[in-house]
């Protein structure tokens, strides 16, 4: 069973810079369902099963049993793109820019005694992919952007007292991505583009800490960091299309520098009585680490364009907060339902944000089940939709034309996971 789940979540294919994660810029929340189903609030403090290696590793001493637990969680988007302009002004606008995706995550937890436990879990910390039609209008900014982190995290808890728990984890992220975008013309102004295709991948190193404590049997607070971590992506430049000319078809050696956030996420779960139970959350992301996409490309002929040595995105983005209450209400021991409100701010900014990102401030409802037909065994089914405020993207530059357009963004989120218990 372990094997099945690890090569499973190995077999990931989302990825990133997107707007229509189920969190804010390209981050991904889909690490748990039974989190899903609260609209993850009370995540760094519900510890419920083996899933809170990621959402606070200190709590995988509230487990009392060796526990497995694997899932899916699947994205549906839509994107609505209206008072289109630009120049040079040929181009659609159909918005069917992010594919179904699927987001698998599996987890291990074997508490040792009633002091220590480990574990192992893999999941997708960051993701997703924007993949606009040919033509689209507003392709010199972007018409294909996609990133993918998965994640593997050896863990361990230590259990000081009746109230105070521990966890720490080193992760080792993989990323890889691919850009691409149209090039302008001069020229004939929209016919014979030239095209730009970079693709990249590194693996890098951070780490998971969390603090657990419980004020009493029934209330008890969370709080984890995330650590940020540092890439440097290797990979190459490759330039088609008419324009370019004799350059048509070649490839430069190409690097990016990219650093994905630190956050700290603090919750608090109250057992109300037998029922119910009650979460609420908040997490602090420090989304300004990502000022820019500045890829640089080695041995590039001095007759290329300029704004291809190096190649620059400006993002500015600025830090966020994201806000969620949720509950549980405890029908008998078989059945356990679950709903939450969640509050995510857009890290963007009116300036310089891209068809790439084109995110607003966002708002998230989720409903969740929790089958237990015995004691070893639990399914958890989640569905989330959210949606955002209306988006603008105004872009204006003198080698890729203008942009402008009013991004209206939802998505559906459905997820199921099993957990064992042996």
């Amino acid at each position: 069973m372990k094997t099945t789940w690890l090569k499973t979540a190995i077999a990931i294919a989302a990825g990133a810079l997107s707007t229509q994660a189920l969190a804010a810029g390209f981050a991904l929340n889909e690490q748990s369902i039974s989190g899903m189903g609260t609209s993850f609030a009370g995540r760094s403090s519900s510890a419920d099963d083996a899933t809170t290696l990621f959402g606070n590793p200190a709590g995988m001493s509230r487990l009392k049993r060796e526990e497995v637990s694997f899932g899916m969680a699947a994205i549906h988007a839509k994107t609505d793109i209206k008072d289109t302009s630009g120049l040079p002004g040929n181009g659609s606008n159909d918005g069917d820019m992010v594919p179904f995706t699927a987001v698998p995550m599996g987890y291990y937890v074997n508490p040792l005694d009633d002091k220590w436990a480990v574990g192992v879990g893999i999941y997708v910390p960051f993701g997703m992919i924007t993949d606009y039609e040919s033509g689209f209008e507003g392709r010199y900014f972007g018409d294909y952007s996609e990133v993918r982190v998965i994640t593997v995290q050896p863990t361990v808890s230590y259990r000081f007292n009746e109230k105070l728990s521990i966890g720490f984890g080193p992760t080792i992220n993989r990323i890889d991505g691919e850009l691409q975008s149209a090039t302008l013309n001069q020229a004939s102004l929209g016919a014979n583009d030239g095209r730009v295709k970079v693709k990249g991948d590194d693996t890098a190193v951070g780490f998971n800490f969390g603090v657990l404590y419980e004020f009493t049997p029934h209330t008890r607070m969370g709080v984890t960091y995330h650590s940020k971590v540092e890439y440097e992506l290797e990979g190459d430049t490759k330039l088609s299309g008419a324009s370019f000319g004799p350059f048509a078809g070649t490839k430069y050696d190409a690097s990016l520098d990219i650093t994905t956030p630190e956050s700290v996420d603090i919750s608090l779960t109250h057992e109300l009585n037998d029922d119910w139970t009650l979460y609420g959350g908040a997490m602090w992301t420090r989304w300004s680490r990502f000022e820019s996409i500045i890829i640089e490309n080695e041995g590039m002929s001095p007759l290329l364009p300029a704004s291809l040595q190096p190649i620059i995105e400006e993002q500015d983005w600025h830090d966020t907060w994201s806000y969620a209450v949720g509950a549980a209400y405890k029908l008998n021991k078989t059945w356990t339902l679950r709903t939450g409100l969640a509050f995510d701010q857009s890290p963007t900014n009116n300036v310089h944000r891209s068809p790439r990102i084109p995110s607003g401030d966002r708002t998230a409802v989720s409903f969740g089940l929790a089958w237990n037909p015995t004691s070893d065994v639990t399914v958890d089914l989640a569905y989330s939709y959210l949606w955002e405020e209306d988006t603008k993207v105004r872009r204006q530059s003198p080698t890729r034309g203008a942009y402008n357009a009013t991004y209206e963004n939802s998505a559906h989120g459905f997820g199921a996971a099993l957990s064992y218990r042996f």
